[in-house]
């Protein structure tokens, strides 16, 4: 079968004011199997997030090719990225990002509504999802009644609510302590098995890249 994900050939500079310009990627090329759970390793600067929203089509290369699910997306027209990312594209980032005046559930629940689904059908995946990583008891709580690991886990059930093919995640675990960060991964982790994703997971935690199935290092621009 092929990839989810083939970057090919990625290049990515930005404008700091004329005539300054960052080039952040250069010929950055990478594959991601149906399935297979790979850590993207990188310090600080050197442009995993950029390769990640890339991937993610949150943002455009300069050059090169993206390939989700075997679609072209550099030749696609902005709509229909967008529906691609909002279908099949699953995101996680550091901070949880939940919004604050909406209920653990109900975070779930909005992605959900914008794809089209019911508000009952979404309702009922939300409790299953918050179910499946542990917290379906913190349904009801706003996110600044949940500790920083329910609130992580909460995010992740919203990058699972559409039932994405690829699942992207920056640092997941990076703002919480190690003993909790080791119990959210493990639940990740779990929920990623059980359900075949693909993921990409950007972190700086050389004992959770271990726990995936091989490791790549973004290196002077391009991946290694």
């Amino acid at each position: 079968m092929s990839d989810i994900l083939t970057l090919e050939g990625i290049d990515k500079s930005y404008n700091l004011g004329k005539p300054s310009q960052v080039q952040v990627l250069n010929g950055a090329s990478l594959r991601l199997g149906r399935g297979e759970v790979v850590a993207l390793v990188a310090p600080s600067g050197a442009g995993k997030s950029t390769l990640l929203h890339i991937a993610g089509l949150l943002d455009s290369a300069d050059g090169g090719q993206v390939v989700l699910d075997g679609l072209d997306m550099t030749r696609l027209n902005d709509a229909t990225r967008t529906a691609a990312r909002r279908q099949d594209v699953g995101f996680i980032y550091q901070f949880h990002h939940l919004l604050p005046e909406f209920s653990a559930l109900e975070n779930i629940v909005l992605p959900q509504l914008a794809n089209g689904i019911s508000h009952r059908d979404a309702e009922a995946r939300a409790q299953k999802l918050l179910e499946r990583v542990g917290v379906a008891d913190r349904a009801s709580h706003r996110p600044a009644a949940l500790s920083g690991g329910e609130q992580q886990r909460v995010a992740f059930c919203r990058a699972l609510a559409n039932g994405p093919k690829l699942l992207l995640a920056d640092e997941p675990t990076g703002n919480l302590d190690p003993d909790t960060s080791d119990q959210v991964f493990a639940a990740l982790m779990e929920v990623v098995r059980e359900t075949g994703l693909s993921a990409l997971i950007a972190t700086h935690n050389l004992a959770l890249a271990a726990r995936m199935d091989r490791t790549v290092r973004l290196e002077n621009k391009r991946v290694v």
